[in-house]
């Protein structure tokens, strides 16, 4: 999507080999007409797959989840990082590894918000080595529910996500797609 990738050489900053900062615009300071306009292009990718949730994990991919929504017309749902003691016991959960802050984390959802007649869309703002989407996968195949797609606003091209997602025969839609952040160089694929 030309609008995103030229929105990330503008104010993308290169922090090193593995990771670009386009935190001043998707997710932690919100450009909500930017993330609108990319919630459209991912409702209009999707828009066959009779979309009933949106799966998302706290906290960076609400955003992005939410203003897709918008133009579906469902529910978000996100994954609750942590044990919540409101939640023990009716949740489904898994373990998510995040790349970014090298550290593993619990996720949960209640078993309340992924129903088995469930097609959900997955949305989340990175997609690098794939393990965020896979846990949430895990929560969605707990559910008896059925993934529909994932969508995401940057992938990293140069790592293993794609090939492990697509090699599960996931519908993958990636808004822009990175190959390299060598030599502070940002190059699309």
């Amino acid at each position: 999507m030309k609008l995103l990738k030229d929105r990330i050489l503008k104010e993308g900053i290169v922090v090193d080999q593995d990771i670009v900062r386009v935190d001043m615009f998707l997710n932690h300071q919100l450009d909500v007409d930017l993330l609108y306009q990319l919630g459209r292009e991912l409702f209009d990718y999707f828009s066959k797959e009779k979309i009933t949730k949106i799966l998302t994990v706290e906290a960076s991919g609400i955003p992005l989840a939410c203003l897709t929504a918008l133009h579906f017309g469902v529910p978000v749902v996100y994954a609750k990082k942590g044990r919540v003691r409101t939640q023990e016991g009716n949740t489904f959960s898994s373990e998510i590894f995040s790349y970014t802050r090298n550290e593993t984390a619990f996720i949960s959802v209640h078993q309340e918000y992924l129903k088995p007649q469930d097609r959900v869309l997955v949305i989340d703002d990175f997609l690098a080595s794939g393990n965020a989407v896979l846990s949430l996968k895990n929560l969605i195949d707990q559910a008896g529910a059925e993934l529909a797609g994932v969508g995401i606003a940057i992938e990293k091209g140069f790592q293993e996500g794609r090939g492990r997602l697509k090699a599960l025969g996931i519908n993958l839609y990636s808004l822009a797609i990175i190959a390299s952040l060598e030599d502070d160089q940002i190059i699309f694929a």
